[in-house]
């Protein structure tokens, strides 16, 4: 349903995009990842036909963004970061709108704004003008927005971003629903746990370069390993080096020093030694976790820090956001080529 092939864009001297290659099949989620600047929105602006690519090509429900702009645009959804909603209507009065406007008679947008309130439980703000919505109700009304056609393809721009956690829970199961129904979407997000439940492939963009792509599961057997985090009561400046005898390769550790994350050998007791060796330097340990391989630590092996940490050694890193809070990148290390080969 969506396709891309050496898709680039360039913006006078900046490379929007440097090529990239997307498929996506009917009734599945892909779930695109990257840091802001990254090219995340400028693939999502192309694919939307709101921009004009530079070179190559993409295809969207059969149809070309470029000679066939039209055609795409009545077979697709968009939430974009931002809410695209009239401040000084109402809820439904916004949903109606939309409903006139893609086409639809007035009984036929009244009765379609109607269901659309019930299905994401606004019904009982839906005579209050949107000012009034909160951060979470905004983003299910923009959600009905781009779903008042219908549409076989939908793009969710970071739709969960600033949410609370209900908010966000609830947005989950409104995306679930859909592809079950059989919608196909591609899902920008700054969120590693979101794309974990929610995406059948994640591509991770980075300076407008694909630098991974895959199942969840196979991004993140390709880590391998076990790891380790530690969080202490503050930070110590023997940390490191008493976890260095204990963990294989790098220890990350938090800007502010009070966290510590490496990989490790699986096996009993590697929670007692940790403790017992930053004990034995005066450490006091808040927390330390064992567990297998999440898409943070993808990140960690494709850029070798995150917004939250910095690696204890000289090699060139690139952060990457865990949260909504977006950074620029800087280019892979060693351990991004690693991971890919191993992809």
């Amino acid at each position: 349903m969506i396709e891309a092939e050496s898709l680039s864009k360039r913006y006078g001297e900046t490379q929007a995009l440097a090529g990239i290659d997307l498929t996506v099949p009917a009734g599945t989620i892909l779930g695109v990842l990257g840091p802001n600047g990254a090219g995340k929105s400028t693939a999502v602006r192309i694919l939307t036909t709101l921009a004009r690519p530079t070179g190559g090509w993409a295809r969207v429900a059969g149809h070309d963004v470029v000679t066939q702009a039209g055609e795409v645009r009545r077979r697709i959804g968009v939430t974009a970061q931002d809410a695209t909603l009239d401040d000084a209507l109402t809820g439904r009065q916004n949903l109606r709108m939309v409903a006139e406007l893609a086409g639809l008679r007035r009984g036929a947008a009244a009765a379609r704004a109607t269901e659309l309130l019930d299905r994401f439980e606004l019904t009982h703000a839906a005579e209050r003008q949107v000012r009034g919505y909160s951060g979470g109700m905004r983003r299910r009304l923009d959600l009905a927005a781009s779903l008042v056609a219908n549409p076989p393809v939908l793009f969710l721009d970071e739709p969960t971003t600033g949410l609370d956690p209900t908010s966000r829970a609830r947005m989950w199961d409104v995306i679930r629903e859909l592809v079950a129904a059989g919608t196909t979407l591609l899902l920008t997000t700054q969120y590693l746990d979101e794309a974990d439940a929610l995406a059948d492939r994640v591509v991770v963009i980075d300076h407008g370069l694909i630098i991974a792509n895959g199942t969840p599961t196979e991004l993140k057997s390709a880590v391998g390993g076990t790891r380790l985090e530690v969080t202490l009561t503050t930070a110590h400046p023997g940390a490191v080096g008493a976890l260095a005898p204990l963990v294989g390769g790098r220890v990350d550790v938090s800007q502010d020093g009070r966290r510590l994350r490496a990989a490790v050998d699986a096996g009993a007791g590697v929670a007692t030694a940790v403790i017992r060796a930053l004990d034995a330097v005066g450490a006091v340990v808040d927390d330390v976790a064992v567990h297998a391989p999440s898409l943070d630590d993808v990140f960690f092996a494709l850029t070798g820090t995150d917004s939250t940490t910095q690696p204890t050694t000289d090699e060139p890193t690139a952060p990457l956001q865990r949260s909504g809070t977006d950074q620029a990148g800087a280019s892979a290390d060693a351990s991004s080529d690693q991971l890919q080969g191993a992809l």
